[in-house]
């Protein structure tokens, strides 16, 4: 069997979800799996991602080393992937969805929280939403690994921090979460919890045996989400959240977009065929655009 060159970043996070990919790979198809660590931009720049561009920069360096033939396919967190095409590119499997929720890490939960308190967040989604649930917080910005920020917390600098819960589970850090928020209190960004496995376009075999780890109900909720924000023109400096989910075999949707100070937002939802996922998602982005959601997006926030 072909031993197959799977190109990762080289965190924690990032190598362990793609050895998971690795290890369902080798169990469907017997094919050997080989992970390739590649260094994206995101990864050496210190500054926030909304600064450096957001978009792409964990992604892009990846992408280089697939269409250069260095490995036959990629793993990303889908959350980063930008919303438009890649040329040569094709997205060729979104395996079963983890838990896209986020999590407070810290003492104490959210409410519990002492007035003022600092919570860091590189995110603005999370900003907005955090400002929404309690307007007399410090959000403070943060970059960084999983383990960095969590230290920021341990060590005293914070009082808590905001992560995707199943980053945290993929790399055993549970035990660090005090509160799971809900979607109805904050919207994960979309694509949260899932992961997108790229190839060559051209090559039919391979996205054919990507194939296998395809899950169809999280294809159909992420293209809704993403299409919201595809729509939206926003990217990530824009305070915009979105999940789907499979409920009684039709596909619910929901999708806010929130003032940068929490004061306003602008929340959806709609439901829909799987098979509808993208037209799900346009007419939910236009009925958010006719409410005012670009106006709250091209808001933003005075340095407090």
């Amino acid at each position: 069997m072909t031993v197959l060159r799977l190109g990762t970043r080289k965190s924690l996070m990032a190598m362990t979800q793609s050895q998971l990919v690795a290890d369902a790979l080798s169990e469907r198809t017997g094919h050997a799996v080989e992970l390739v660590g590649v260094t994206t931009e995101g990864d050496v720049s210190k500054a926030l991602l909304a600064q450096i561009g957001g978009t792409g920069v964990f992604v892009n360096a990846l992408r280089d080393t697939l269409l250069g033939g260095e490995v036959d396919f990629a793993v990303h967190s889908l959350k980063d992937l930008p919303t438009g095409p890649a040329e040569g590119i094709a997205l060729a499997a979104t395996p079963r969805r983890d838990d896209p929720r986020d999590a407070l890490c810290g003492p104490v939960k959210l409410a519990d929280l002492p007035t003022g308190a600092r919570i860091g967040t590189g995110s603005p989604r999370r900003v907005a939403q955090l400002r929404a649930l309690r307007p007399d917080l410090n959000v403070v910005p943060i970059r960084g690994n999983a383990d960095t920020r969590l230290r920021k917390v341990t060590d005293g600098e914070l009082d808590a921090v905001v992560l995707a819960y199943a980053g945290l589970k993929r790399i055993d850090r549970l035990e660090a979460v005090a509160e799971i928020f809900e979607p109805d209190q904050m919207l994960p960004a979309p694509g949260q919890g899932s992961l997108a496995l790229e190839c060559r376009a051209d090559r039919a075999d391979l996205r054919e045996l990507l194939g296998t780890v395809d899950d169809r109900a999280t294809r159909a909720a992420v293209t809704a989400e993403r299409t919201v924000l595809a729509v939206l023109e926003a990217g990530c400096s824009a305070p915009v959240g979105a999940y789907a989910a499979e409920v009684e075999q039709k596909l619910h949707l929901t999708a806010a977009v929130v003032a940068h100070d929490g004061s306003r937002q602008v929340r959806l939802s709609a439901s829909g065929h799987l098979d509808e996922a993208e037209q799900l998602g346009r007419d939910l982005a236009a009925r958010l655009l006719g409410q005012g959601a670009d106006q709250l997006m091209g808001e933003r926030l005075e340095p407090q």
